[in-house]
């Protein structure tokens, strides 16, 4: 299998805040709202160089949702931002009615997403956003795996017209895609080829996947590693070029295994080829307090995870 190298652990909310810094300077148009979590969205130096386009809206996010998508009318393009839990399921109404069954070209762009956000607990971590997302017509929903790609991302994003959800963290994971890479919206990223099991993973479930099938190699098992970078649109077609010539399926996610990749992944599978599919994801419960790394362990979200998953679904070939 292709090997990946860790070029140093960082968080993907600073990979948020590098491309904001970016567009900041190459894109006049950007305009970066926040609901009183500056420094934890990184966004410090987009704000200190572009005063004139930033608001700060205070703990008001169903305001600050209503804010972006009045200054689309302008030909702006808001980036509204604030922790997961805050950014989708406290305003949903208003990002269902105001942005997207208007279709505006809002940038919603959330951190702390997922059991990784650690000591704070189950009331400000989310498990369901992906799921409340990618639900909405015409929302695209996106969630890079590191530090480079989060970057990466929110540079494209800018360009792409209509409204989209992009998804990160707080905790430092490896950060082993290109520092050039160019992010295509929709289009998942083969990390490693194999013959015997897909593995679909997303965000901080890339890098576990990539470890996982370097052990399940020197166990003879070869896995194919696709990186879902792109919950929707999702890249249907290489889904389905893989699991045809691997024969079934691990779909690897920090969200709740209802509404996420997993059964976006089952969905086009029973309409189009019916596959053997384990799930790692969290088994339909909230969060807890503790460390990101206690928290991977307890829910069965690492690599060990992953580990166990191929194991079980190649029997079932």
């Amino acid at each position: 299998m292709t090997k990946y190298t860790d070029q140093g652990k960082q968080d993907t909310r600073s990979g948020f805040g590098a491309g904001m810094t970016e567009l900041g300077r190459t894109n006049p148009n950007v305009v970066t709202l926040c609901a009183d979590l500056i420094g934890s969205l990184k966004i410090d130096t987009f704000i200190k160089e572009n005063p004139e386009r930033f608001f700060q809206v205070g703990i008001a996010e169903a305001n600050m949702i209503g804010m972006s998508a009045g200054l689309t009318i302008g030909g702006k393009i808001p980036f509204a931002t604030s922790f997961a839990n805050f950014a989708t399921g406290r305003v949903y109404d208003q990002i269902r009615q105001s942005v997207a069954y208007s279709g505006k070209n809002v940038k919603i762009c959330a951190s702390h997403a997922g059991v990784t956000l650690g000591e704070d607990g189950a009331t400000h971590q989310i498990l369901e956003d992906i799921g409340l997302m990618k639900m909405l017509p015409g929302m695209t929903v996106i969630n890079p795996c590191d530090f480079n790609q989060t970057k990466a991302a929110t540079i494209a994003i800018a360009a792409h017209e209509g409204p989209v959800y992009l998804r990160f963290g707080r905790p430092k994971v490896a950060n082993f895609t290109p520092v050039d890479q160019k992010f295509e919206i929709g289009k998942a990223l083969m990390l490693s080829k194999g013959t015997d099991v897909t593995i679909l993973a997303t965000g901080h479930l890339v890098w576990e996947s990539l470890i996982a099938a370097e052990r399940l190699e020197a166990q003879g098992i070869s896995c194919e590693v696709i990186n879902i970078h792109t919950i929707k649109p999702l890249d249907e077609e290489a889904i389905l070029k893989s699991v045809k010539k691997t024969g079934c399926v691990v779909t690897a996610e920090e969200h709740n295994y209802l509404g996420g990749l997993g059964e976006s992944v089952a969905r086009t599978l029973a309409m189009q080829l019916p596959t053997p599919q384990e799930f790692v994801a969290v088994k339909d419960s909230f969060g807890e307090s503790g460390t990101p790394d206690q928290l991977m362990e307890k829910y069965g979200l690492n690599n060990k995870a992953v580990e166990e998953a191929v194991l079980k679904v190649i029997k079932r070939k």
